[in-house]
């Protein structure tokens, strides 16, 4: 039997470890590795035999990580670490000559994909790649990404695009249709929902109750994609939250008219992240994108 290289147990084995121990279950692990969790417990009991060593306490409840287990989780993730980052970075050279920009559905129509357009006029040199997922947990690896969230709580090289407003917005013929006169009047107003879960939508619950409404809504049209929830709106199926920095164009057109007078604050931000790893070609794009939005910003600003 030819010998194991670098004095290790067999990889099965440690993979099944690390993912049984990082997750504390060897349920979650075999979901994670797509194996049945008595083929986890098999590899993690062949591996504490060839060590000779208890890696797991096992009881009615589940596992726990023994303190030689605890020592050989830090000493794998360390290893793998360095292997992922290695893989990183070969794909990375790889794949360098195109920068991957990541954004929702709605952002990359409404916002992304016509800045882009200006950028490829004046950077022919410079390709360009869309990653567009309402899911970015699931979402391959990118070099940037447009994000709306709490820019504070995230991590990392991150850059405020701008700060937007909520407008209640419907068809002209919606408009004319449905008379708002308080913002109470919403109550009766058929509107159109975002059901998307981990996304922090403002809501149209938050809406009206920071405006001064804080009673019962239509259940109205539900959707879970917000480029379908504007066009739903332009056919007169019901008001819709308007995003200013996504809609304006809508709006500027007549497509889509403002039904109440004042607006909220969003209490999110969209902001630019530069992720690791990512090329000084990602960096001109990234601080390209970031200028354009200044020059939004100072053309929609009051007088």
């Amino acid at each position: 039997m030819a010998q194991r290289p670098y004095n290790l147990p067999p990889m099965s084995a440690l993979v099944s470890f690390e993912a049984a121990a990082r997750n504390v279950s060897f349920k979650a692990a075999a979901q994670e590795l797509n194996v049945t969790p008595a083929a986890v417990s098999h590899q993690v009991k062949a591996l504490e035999t060839e060590l000779r060593q208890q890696l797991f306490r096992r009881n009615h409840r589940g596992v726990e990580l023994t303190e030689t287990g605890a020592y050989l989780l830090v000493a794998l993730q360390r290893g793998f670490e360095g292997i992922s980052d290695a893989v990183a970075q070969l794909r990375s050279d790889a794949a360098s000559a195109t920068v991957t920009i990541r954004a929702s559905t709605a952002v990359s129509s409404l916002w992304l994909a016509p800045k882009l357009a200006e950028f490829w006029q004046t950077h022919p040199h410079i390709p360009v790649s869309q990653n567009v997922t309402d899911f970015p947990d699931h979402a391959p690896a990118c070099d940037l990404s447009i994000n709306y969230g709490r820019i504070e709580q995230d991590s990392g090289d991150v850059r405020l695009l701008f700060r937007d407003r909520i407008a209640a917005l419907g068809s002209p013929h919606f408009a004319a249709k449905h008379r708002i006169e308080t913002i109470g009047d919403f109550a009766r107003t058929p509107l159109i929902h975002m059901d998307m879960p981990g996304i922090e939508w403002t809501h149209w619950a938050d809406w009206c109750r920071d405006l001064g409404y804080d009673g019962p809504l239509g259940g109205g049209y539900r959707v879970n994609n917000y480029v379908i929830a504007l066009q739903a709106a332009q056919d007169a199926v019901g008001a819709v939250l308007g995003w200013g920095g996504l809609t304006g164009p809508l709006v500027a057109s007549g497509a889509l008219v403002k039904l109440w007078p004042e607006e909220l604050a969003s209490p999110r931000d969209f902001y630019i992240k530069l992720h690791p790893g990512a090329s000084p070609k990602a960096a001109m794009v990234r601080d390209w994108l970031l200028g354009f939005a200044d020059r939004d910003a100072a053309q929609t600003a009051p007088n």
